[in-house]
């Protein structure tokens, strides 16, 4: 099973944010953490479909390990947290 890191942005007032450092472009958000992960599931394997549907390659997921190491993404890594989000079988990068 393939699973890319997910950044989440929880903050008070404000709806849950979910990116992907791997995936440029890559969001969702969710007036909950549940709904927002469920959310971010769908965000991922639509934005595979897509770069799939243009012919796009679809970069590997990096460890979080490697992640820590990347400067223009360590800073969020600390500050926020963290999810492993399951690309479904069926969608699996090329």
């Amino acid at each position: 099973m393939t699973h890319y890191v997910a950044i989440v942005e929880e903050e008070e007032g404000k709806a849950v944010g979910v990116w992907f450092p791997d995936l440029p472009g890559c969001i969702s958000a969710g007036d909950s953490l549940d709904e927002a992960m469920t959310n971010a599931a769908e965000a991922l394997a639509l934005w595979i479909d897509v770069a799939k549907e243009h012919g796009d390659a679809v970069p590997p997921p990096r460890a979080l390990t490697e992640l820590k190491r990347d400067p223009e993404i360590a800073e969020d890594i600390a500050r926020y947290m963290v999810a492993l989000i399951e690309l479904h079988p069926l969608r699996q990068p090329a």
